[in-house]
């Protein structure tokens, strides 16, 4: 990993007068994946916000790379509880729609346009019920339908909030395949989860409860005391191996 593609200095983030990050400091490199951990309610969604420029800092800077990874190079994939499926619409109109930052709303979709967007459907298996209305699918078949969306835009960053929580193991594995795929793509991955797990396996991990605790590798940031400061009583056995958090609001939102 070579490059930071977001830089993000002293920045506070908040709602109002709600401050959900205090003064921080952190970077996500590219490619590669980064996992943004914490209890929920800590921040992680927030953070997600300010890189893809939906959230302005109350204080301090988030810098994004120019050119391909500029914020018009930003795709983000918002968790599907956190969008409606009441719209009649279609997978593929869904999918369709990740083209219209860059074609436009109201321009012909060109044959690569098109490409783009059988492409996404084919890589996350949604191809199959392209046709189906977004009320009609499992959980799973939703997450696929937007993240084959997010796929079809143009972007360096790509940003899913909890795109593995609740969702069936072969959704699972083709999203983990995805993630895979756009890091040998030269993409930045950037990836909200409460699963320490997965946070192990990431190239870089950045721990938040308020405020950015630790930012950069597995080793660095999972520690004992880290996640002591995270989580407080709720860290299991921290000296053996990944510890466990027994935080039951966790299957919340942030």
């Amino acid at each position: 990993m070579s490059d930071a593609v977001v830089i993000a200095t002293d920045v506070v983030l908040g709602y109002g007068a709600h401050i959900a990050v205090d003064r921080s400091s952190f970077t996500i490199p590219r490619p590669g994946i980064t996992a943004v951990i914490g209890p929920n309610g800590s921040g992680k969604s927030t953070i997600l916000n300010a890189i893809a420029g939906l959230l302005a800092p109350l204080s301090g800077t988030v810098e994004v790379s120019g050119g391909r990874t500029g914020r018009d190079g930003i795709s983000y994939v918002l968790q599907t509880t956190k969008v409606t499926d009441n719209v009649p619409v279609t997978v593929e109109e869904v999918v369709t729609m990740g083209r219209y930052a860059t074609a436009g709303w109201f321009s012909r979709l060109t044959g690569k346009d098109r490409g783009r967007i059988r492409s996404a459907l084919d890589r996350t298996g949604a191809t199959e019920f392209r046709r189906r209305h977004l009320d009609e699918l499992s959980g799973g078949q939703r997450q696929r339908a937007f993240l084959a969306q997010g796929l079809a835009q143009d972007h360096g960053i790509l940003l899913l909030d909890e795109p593995l929580s609740g969702i069936d193991l072969p959704t699972a594995r083709a999203i983990d395949q995805v993630i895979h795929n756009e890091v040998k793509d030269g993409c930045a991955v950037v990836v909200t989860t409460h699963d320490l797990t997965e946070a192990q396996v990431a190239d870089h991990v950045i721990l938040v409860n308020g405020v950015v605790i630790a930012s950069g590798t597995p080793d660095q940031v999972i520690t004992p005391e880290n996640l002591s400061r995270a989580y407080g009583g709720a860290v299991l056995h921290p000296d053996q191996g990944i510890p466990v958090i027994d935080d039951p609001a966790h299957a919340g939102q942030d």
